[in-house]
């Protein structure tokens, strides 16, 4: 069997295998870059090679940032914005700036980022407009396979064709160059959703929404009884409590006020082995006019500064609400439990245990099983703490605080980090690789995301696919398998020109871009591409950008992207729903792939 049977071979089995979506996909890259290696196509070295290659750090750093917009609340923040501007009873105002928003946003992350915090924005609004999530969600996930076009930073595929260009020793495409298809791309999408997306889009209202946690600190407020009821002062510099012990605090006899604990001001962790000082501040349940009262008598400010919108207290910025329930065989069982104690941990304060839905009888404060308990805290404490056997989490505080807490801690630093990577990839200051890096030292060193949250917010797969199909792409070069395809499809376009070339390699991407990663399906067309390029005697500036519209061209199936699969669920869509807008979405993006980018990038 010659060099290029091989590769042809192995490469077959690759395109079967991610089509046959039944193994993971990094197990199937893995095995075809092993595969060319016990072939003799490549060394050992080349089969491992991509694992270090500057794209793949690229890519990974750009999870990091993304993660760190998505956790400091920055992108719930914008999703917030967005609804406002909309409004909820305008369906057509409410898609135009959905999709303009998610297209944006995802040129500058990650385009499942994008949709996740979006998301919930259109659900809500389409509850709200009475219409089925289905006739906005489909759209906001085209409208990110669009906006993936409009920078350099928009997907790992841009990157990769910028990359190929260099390799072959012509200037990489410009960090804002893709915006010349990339703006075209995303204004089609809008108009044809807007004019045909009412007829082509499902109404299906029997579908799973997800959890909407915008309003969640006055859920659980309202749930355990603690609405007007819960209030935090400070000390002021003349109070009598200054110098006193946290226990020797005495809100005065006769009134209605629990003190639930003395917080620090600087930490907001609970007192503990110090007198109390000015700027500190108490944590008080009971009536309004009981607060009053007392704040006058001794000299406490109402804090408004960690206010959150509806007068909760205790909801902000730095401190949150999680509710934890008591599973069988937990460790706390039987022991008691009252309002305004501290954790083990000294740094969450009960403020409620419930049983069936009351308030327990504090006469009998063991601990049963299924009873909840409502805790205030720090996030990081929260996030921290709530890992623990003896209790389950109702609702993650991380995901809470993600979308109840726009521009929460940090969310200064992750702007002014993504502002940085985008003036240096647009002034082309350092290498993109470069330029990542620093952004995700500069994030974890910041502490806005940790060492662990930063391995975590990688895609690893992706990240492992790219690596592990960079190996095919050196041997479909090093074998000639891709000249001998690109000599076969030069041939058969005959006399047809470049435009023909660019439209079979748009289809060639376009097909195998539905059924495996877009990603995978634009390395093993690159090669090709420069192939029939240089056989053709062409720039390959206009092959790479068509085929690297092609890769964005993934309508026709769910599980052709991510985000496809994202709004699958809660849009209540079905597997042939994606085809009908998906169609003439496809026309279009051939169109500007085929005939408008020649015209920005002649042959």
């Amino acid at each position: 069997m010659t060099a290029i049977q091989s590769t042809g071979l192995i490469i077959a089995a690759t395109i079967v295998l991610f089509a046959w979506n039944r193994l993971p996909v990094i197990a199937v890259a893995c095995a075809a870059a092993l595969s060319l290696w016990a072939a003799g196509l490549v060394t050992l070295e080349e089969a491992f090679a991509g694992f270090g290659d500057r794209a793949v750090l690229f890519i990974a750093s750009l999870f990091i940032v993304s993660a760190a917009l998505e956790r400091t609340g920055v992108t719930a923040w914008c999703g917030q914005v967005l609804i406002a501007r909309a409004g909820e009873n305008n369906r057509i105002r409410l898609l135009l700036i959905l999709m303009l928003a998610v297209g944006c946003l995802t040129s500058l992350v990650s385009g499942s980022g994008a949709v996740a915090a979006l998301m919930p924005v259109a659900v809500l609004a389409a509850v709200r407009l009475g219409q089925s999530p289905g006739q906005l969600l489909m759209p906001l996930a085209f409208s990110a396979h669009a906006g993936a076009n409009l920078l350099l930073t928009g997907s790992p595929k841009n990157f990769l064709v910028s990359e190929a260009l260099e390799d072959s020793g012509r200037e990489g495409f410009g960090f804002t160059e893709f915006a010349y298809v990339g703006v075209p791309l995303l204004a089609g999408t809008v108009l044809i959703v807007l004019l045909f997306g009412k007829h082509l889009l499902p109404r299906r209202s029997d579908v799973k929404l997800p959890a909407d946690f915008s309003q969640h600190a006055q859920t659980l407020v309202e749930h355990y009884g603690l609405r007007d009821g819960l209030f935090r002062l400070r000390i002021r510099s003349r109070s009598p409590l200054i110098g006193m012990a946290a226990d020797d605090i005495d809100l005065g006899s006769g009134t209605d006020l629990q003190l639930m604990a003395v917080q620090a001001s600087a930490s907001g962790l609970p007192v503990r082995g110090r007198a109390i000082t000015q700027d500190d501040y108490l944590l008080v349940r009971g009536a309004a006019s009981a607060v009053a009262e007392a704040a006058g008598r001794l000299h406490l400010a109402v804090r408004d500064d960690a206010s959150l919108e509806g007068g909760n207290p205790v909801f902000n910025r730095r401190s949150g609400l999680a509710e934890v329930m008591i599973p069988p065989r937990s460790g706390l069982i039987g022991r008691p439990m009252f309002p305004g104690i501290a954790t083990e941990s000294g740094d969450l304060i009960v403020l409620a245990v419930h049983r069936r839905g009351e308030e327990i009888d504090y006469a009998r404060p063991e601990l049963e099983a299924g009873d909840t308990i409502l805790l205030e805290g720090s996030w990081e404490a929260l996030d921290l703490r709530l890992d623990d056997p003896d209790v389950l989490v109702v609702d993650s505080p991380d995901l809470v605080r993600r979308q109840a807490v726009p521009m929460g801690p940090g969310a200064g630093v992750a702007v002014a980090t993504l502002a940085g990577l985008v003036v240096m990839l647009a002034f082309n200051i350092v290498p993109p690789a470069v330029a990542g890096a620093l952004s995700a030292c500069v994030l974890v060193a910041a502490r806005v995301i940790s060492v662990e949250q930063a391995g975590r917010a990688v895609h690893w797969t992706t990240v492992i696919l790219v690596g592990a199909m960079m190996p095919i792409s050196t041997a479909m070069m090093a074998s000639g398998t891709a000249q001998f395809i690109a000599d076969k499809l030069v041939s058969a376009v005959g006399t047809a020109g470049p435009t023909a070339l660019v439209a079979g390699l748009f289809l060639l991407t376009a097909f195998l871009g539905q059924v495996m990663s877009n990603t995978a399906t634009t390395m093993l067309v690159i090669p090709i591409a420069m192939a029939a390029a240089a056989a053709m005697h062409i720039e390959p500036q206009p092959v790479l950008m068509s085929i690297c519209v092609a890769g964005s061209a993934s309508f026709m199936t769910p599980i052709a992207t991510t985000t496809n699969m994202m709004v699958m669920g809660p849009g209540g869509y079905q597997f042939g729903d994606y085809w009908k807008l998906g169609t003439p979405l496809m026309a279009w993006f051939f169109i500007v792939a085929v005939f408008l980018v020649p015209l920005i990038w002649p042959f």
